[in-house]
Parts: C-alpha cells; structure tokens; sequence
C-alpha cells in the first residue's frame, strides 16, 4: 500500500480532480486486453512532462511502483499493477503537437488515438503506416511502449521504424530528449530506439516525434480462398518471389473459415482450407501491374475463388471476412490464450504442419491467422477454463509452441511484448548473459525498480 501521505504529495502535483484513490472506480485501470486483473492503489492522470517527473522522483525517493498506461489495449499484461502502486495514465496527455508538411514530421503527445492521428496526417496528404488491430482505441505512447505492429509491416516496418524522438521523464525525475526531428542522425548512443518496446520499465515516454511518409494515391483489395493452408502459404512465398512486397498480405486457417463462413458478405466456396486477404498501394499503374502480378500468383497456387475489389464499398467486404475472425473463435471453446510468433517467411508451410500436429495431441482447437506477409502468426489456443482437463494442458502447450518456433529460427512474440504473460518463456530465447545485461540497463534507468515492477524479468 502507498502511504497516504505519499497520495497526498502526488495530490498537490497533479492538483484536484486528478487522483482517485476510491477502489470503486479502480476497474478501468485494473485490466488489459489480456482480461486479467490486478488492483492499484490509487490513479493519477499526469498532464504533462514536469508533473510526470515529480511524481517519478516521488516514487523513487518513497519507493512506491508507478504503472505507465495507455488505454490499456497491450495483450501481454504490461501496464497491469501486478504489485500494486500507482497507475500513471497519460490519456490526457492527447494532443497533436505539429504535423511538418515540409519535412514529414510529426509530433505528439502519448495519449493521442493512433487512428485519429492518421485521420489528421491523411488530411494533409501525409501517412503514417503503423496500424495495430486496436488502432482506433489504443494510443500512440502504448504503441511505442510495446513497439506495435499492424497489417502493414510487411511492407512498412513497425512503430519503431518511425519514431526519430523521445521526451522522456526518468524514474529519477530527469527529464531527457532523444533522437533527432531530422531523418539522419548518430549522436552517441541509440537511446530513443532503446526505450521503444520497453513495455514502460525504464521510462515515461511525454512526446514522441514520427517520420511521416507521402500518402499512396492507389490501393487495391484482393482476397483468395485455397483449398488447404500449404498451398495458401506456399503463394505468400511465390508473391514475394515475384518482387511485389504487398501493403497487406494476411491468412486465415480453415478453423478460422469455419467459424465465419455463416458471417461472410462475399460466397466462400465450401472446400476452402484457407484464405488470403492482400493489398497493394501506390502509384495507380504499379497498384494496377502488382494486382495482376498477385492474381496470377494466386492462380498458380491453387486459389479456387480471387475476388479483387474496384471500389471502397467492395474493399470493405472483403475486409469484413478478416475482421470477424478473432471474435467468432468464441464459437469453439469459451476462453483462450491468444500468442503472437513470428517465423521466417519461408517456414510458414512448415510452422503450420507443426501446429496442425499439436492441435491433434494436444486435443485443443489451434486456429491461426494474422500477418502471413512478415511470418507473424496469431495462433490462438482455445480453452474452457472452467474444464481443469483442458485448463492445465494451455502451459504445456504455450511452451512447445514456442520450442517449435524457436526451432525453425522465429521468436515467441512479434508485437504483443513479454509483459507478464511472456516471462515465465522468455529465457528460452535469450540466454542468460543477455538477460543479465537488460537487467543492468533496468537498473541504471531506475535504480530502485519502482517503474512497472515485474515485467518481462520472472525477478
């Protein structure tokens, strides 16, 4: 527990209507999108850098934890107060600093909605790529917490490759600038790229500033059903091979098709083992030659139906088809864990066989979907928590998968972070002597581990 007086200082820094310390209205900020709960013991809304240092400092000189949070969308447990302490959320810190139409440079502050700040760049012809599944509620100082991802890495990178900046408060109440708002820069060492998808333990991140690309005048939506996932796999690697890096390259499993078949706005042939969603943006005649490209790869195959979009409205239903997917899984068990491995491209064909393979032993659903462009499949293990048959088989299995994919050159997560989910497995990727250097990082950023405590490190 926080000492009351401690409350009471973070009281006069924050100032009134800015601290609730009644357990009643804890329940927003006790959760995640992992559905776990953990209950702090008061919340602070920090307005801006100064106040967010103090409190910091505060915390370091009493030795209370303080939990950075976003919207709390993170699917690993990294912003839940698993000891307690004090949630630090910075959704009132929302503003859009200056979008540089000269320079494609953005600045911001954490609490700004990732979709709202595409909407405002796209308004001036600008475009930032980087867009997670929660894009419309998560925000942009969480995405570069936990380095998110999105549809279109596979041709645009991650959040980290579009962060030049920091402002960040230090556990001990410095506040620091990082990077560079120009495109080039190698001044010392690489702090703002060390912080990003530090899941908030060495840091609160107050400003961020991202490079911006031009808005692509053309884009076009394809989907493909096959009649197996090896064969659908196989045409993600004759795509590439054809030198077209698509915006969008998704898969769905055969476990996934069945659970939406009865949802889908488009037919889907009864023997469809798997499908495809893809898209391709740019210029409009490279958009109009890589979509041909793409068909006729499809075609070669196996693909028994390609539906190509002409018009935001058809876009739109094809996109419906990947949308109900994670929603639907329901359908099959009441409950499941929900993992984020990535392996290389080349070894999806074979990832897939290996998960087809557990599923049978194991005796438990194991649909799979997600970014088939960049390896980074969601392989969702469903469950019924309630069944402790079923229950105690989900560790187990959560560690041989991430053997397997270790063994075919990949690693446990692509996008969702360690947080607290991940770190009973993180050692089976990094070797000790690894381990131990982050530790020594930790401990320089914040010498008395009062900055979400019991993340990523088990101790």
């Amino acid at each position: 527990m926080i000492d009351p007086a401690d409350l009471d200082a973070v009281a006069q820094i924050v100032g009134p209507g800015n601290l609730i310390t009644n357990q009643e209205d804890f329940e927003a900020y006790s959760t995640d999108g992992t559905k776990l709960v953990f209950v702090p013991d008061a919340v602070v809304f920090s307005r801006n850098t100064q106040e967010t240092a103090k409190i910091l400092r505060l915390a370091t000189s009493r030795g209370f934890p303080v939990i950075p949070r976003g919207a709390g969308t993170g699917m690993s447990g990294g912003s839940l107060p698993v000891n307690g302490g004090l949630v630090m959320s910075l959704e009132h810190m929302n503003r859009i600093l200056t979008i540089d139409r000269e320079n494609l440079v953005a600045k911001v502050e954490p609490g700004v909605i990732t979709a709202d700040l595409q909407e405002a760049v796209e308004k001036v012809g600008l475009f930032y790529p980087p867009d997670p599944a929660s894009r419309h509620i998560s925000t942009i100082g969480g995405n570069v917490a936990e380095c998110a991802g999105g549809l279109r890495a596979v041709k645009y990178g991650v959040t980290r490759d579009y962060v030049l900046g920091l402002t960040v408060a230090l556990p001990t109440g410095e506040i620091i600038r990082t990077g560079r708002e120009t495109m080039k820069g190698v001044a010392g060492y690489d702090l703002t790229q060390l912080i990003v998808g530090s899941e908030g333990t060495l840091a609160v991140i107050t400003s961020i500033t991202l490079r911006l690309l031009p808005k692509p005048e053309s884009q076009r939506t394809m989907l493909a059903f096959f009649p197996d996932v090896s064969e659908a796999a196989l045409t993600v690697s004759s795509i590439i091979q054809r030198r077209i890096i698509p915006a969008i390259l998704e898969f769905v499993d055969r476990v996934c098709l069945d659970c939406i078949r009865e949802h889908m706005a488009i037919p889907m042939p009864p023997d469809a083992g798997a499908m495809l969603l893809m898209e391709v943006d740019g210029d409009s005649f490279a958009v109009e030659q890589e979509s041909k490209k793409i068909e006729e790869a499809c075609e070669s195959g196996g693909a028994i139906n390609f539906e190509k979009a002409s018009t935001p409205e058809q876009a739109e239903r094809l996109w419906q088809a990947r949308r109900e997917v994670s929603p639907s899984l329901y359908k099959l068990k009441p409950h499941k864990t929900s993992e984020d491995i990535v392996v290389p491209r080349s070894r999806l064909p074979e990832l897939i066989s290996r998960l087809q393979d557990l599923s049978s032993r194991y005796d438990l659903p194991l649909p799979a979907f997600g970014h088939a462009g960049d390896g980074n499949i969601h392989v969702n293990i469903m469950y019924d928590k309630d069944d402790a048959r079923e229950r105690e088989k989900v560790a187990p299995l959560v560690r041989e998968l991430f053997a397997q994919v270790l063994q075919i050159g990949g690693t446990i997560t692509g996008e969702h972070g360690i947080g607290i989910t991940k770190a009973p497995y993180l050692e089976m990727e990094i070797q000790k002597p690894g381990l131990d250097l982050m530790r020594r990082i930790k401990k320089s950023f914040d010498p008395r581990g009062i900055l979400n405590p019991g993340k990523i490190f088990l101790s």
